[in-house]
């Protein structure tokens, strides 16, 4: 008969604390986030925990604190743009590359349906999650104000319309933006210029729409804007749109990639040469502007730095501290479509 050893102890909280050289509360402010710890103590503890091969109860945490150390990543379009539109794959790598380094768990949620948002609705209101990153939001959508009235902490990707004086969020200037790009068009000599604007109950589509109507002043031609929805056969079907009006259009200014590709294709199908015949920009550079034919003129929005504020800020509101919106700038790249 073979001796059976007995099973090796689990390292603890304490463990850690005397390898680290730190207090039991240091180690648990680290697992818990890292607020209030020196760099040189959280290096400490964190190469500790990797020695050691600390695991966390996050079941008996999660008792203990109230808290399921985790947060939602909420989407409330149709499941197929997860997939199709590249900006929300970015800001969902930042958020949990963000969360992944204060040992947080990021939760994908997509509601876009009413029974989607039903289910998810009450899987928030149970504590699942501790918080709730929403990622795109239309004015209509009665689902935000519903979290707000629970009372669960809730950060916007864009500026909330309807709640941008109770809600937190991280926006980039979608006013200034837009007429950076349109200025850009006209001092190239574009003088009629059509817009391919976003849906009119999302921040994107609303305020870059007014940007472009400011910069272009007297030359603003509202028979020349036409609406999608940011995807790509929308833009295309914007684009026939525009060409079946039989106004002469030096240039296009899209609110999004996907539908600046889209107006391409419409164009190329009518036999039409971007940029020799026609000018068109689009609005994002989410990796799909520098790879297309032509090479997209764009604005580049800092997708990671949005979504690092989104938790930061998330993470403020759940310990009950106040937050302050924030507005961030973008960057003009021009390549050759414009």
């Amino acid at each position: 008969m073979t001796e059976t050893s007995a099973p090796a102890r689990r390292p603890t909280i304490r463990d850690i604390a005397v390898a680290a050289g730190v207090s039991r509360g240091t180690v648990s402010r680290v697992l818990n986030g890292g607020h209030w710890v020196s760099p040189e103590a959280r290096e400490a503890v964190e190469e500790a925990i990797r020695a050691s091969g600390y695991t966390a109860n996050h079941a008996a945490r999660s008792l203990a604190t109230g808290r399921a150390n985790s947060l939602a990543f909420l989407l409330t379009e149709p499941q197929h743009l997860l997939f199709d539109d590249p900006t929300f794959a970015l800001l969902l790598r930042g958020a949990a590359a963000a969360l992944a380094q204060r040992r947080m768990t990021l939760v994908l949620l997509v509601a876009g349906t009413p029974e989607e948002r039903a289910t998810i609705e009450h899987y928030v209101r149970a504590g699942h999650v501790d918080g709730v990153m929403l990622i795109s939001s239309h004015e209509a959508d009665p689902l935000l104000g519903s979290l707000l009235g629970a009372g669960i902490p809730t950060v916007c990707c864009g500026i909330p319309l309807g709640h941008q004086h109770d809600t937190p969020f991280v926006s980039v200037d979608e006013i200034g933006s837009a007429r950076t790009m349109t200025r850009h068009l006209l001092d190239r000599g574009h003088e009629r210029i059509a817009m391919i604007a976003g849906p009119q109950d999302t921040p994107g589509g609303r305020y870059r729409l007014d940007g472009f109507r400011e910069e272009m002043g007297g030359r603003f031609r509202p028979e020349l804007v036409v609406e999608g929805d940011y995807g790509m056969e929308s833009g295309a079907a914007a684009m026939a749109r525009l060409l079946a009006t039989g106004e002469r259009i030096d240039a296009v200014f899209a609110a999004s990639d996907l539908m600046a590709s889209g107006a391409i294709q419409t164009l190329r199908a009518a036999g039409m040469r971007v940029p020799d015949d026609i000018a068109v920009a689009g609005f994002d550079d989410s990796g799909l502007a520098a790879t297309h034919e032509p090479p997209l003129t764009t604005m580049r929005q800092p997708w990671q730095r949005i979504s690092e504020e989104m938790v930061g800020m998330l993470l403020e509101a759940i310990a009950g501290r106040p937050t302050t919106p924030l507005t961030l700038g973008t960057e003009l790249v021009v390549r050759e479509s414009a």
